[in-house]
């Protein structure tokens, strides 16, 4: 479900598998206890089609405002542009705002010169 590495104190999360209703509370859990334990300059999660549809775009949406009061950058790496527009549509209705990228390279590099 979650796989994460350390590049460059970023943290990079990625999500292999869309969470269901009931699997976002443990995928938030999983994420925001390597947040909290890592205390990365920046956090960039990776996402894919199947793995960005409701209840995953809420666990961001959950982390994006962990990563607030934490002060911590967060990213979102989307190679599929309609998991773009269906985060970037509900950050705004959330009223956060929401640093999305295309591609995992350039969010983790963004991130770091942005952290640096």
């Amino acid at each position: 479900m979650l796989s994460h590495t350390l590049d460059r104190d970023v943290l990079v999360l990625t999500v292999h598998d869309d969470a269901d209703v009931g699997g976002r509370g443990t995928l938030y859990t999983r994420i925001s206890g390597l947040v909290e334990g890592c205390r990365p300059s920046a956090v960039v999660i990776v996402l894919d089609a199947r793995t960005a549809l409701g209840a995953t775009a809420g666990v961001v949406l959950r982390v994006q405002r962990l990563c607030c009061r934490l002060g911590i950058l967060l990213s979102v790496a989307a190679a599929s542009a309609p998991v773009r527009r269906l985060l970037e549509a509900n950050a705004e209705a959330c009223g956060i705002h929401l640093v999305i990228h295309a591609r995992t390279a350039t969010a983790v590099a963004t991130a770091y010169t942005a952290v640096a």
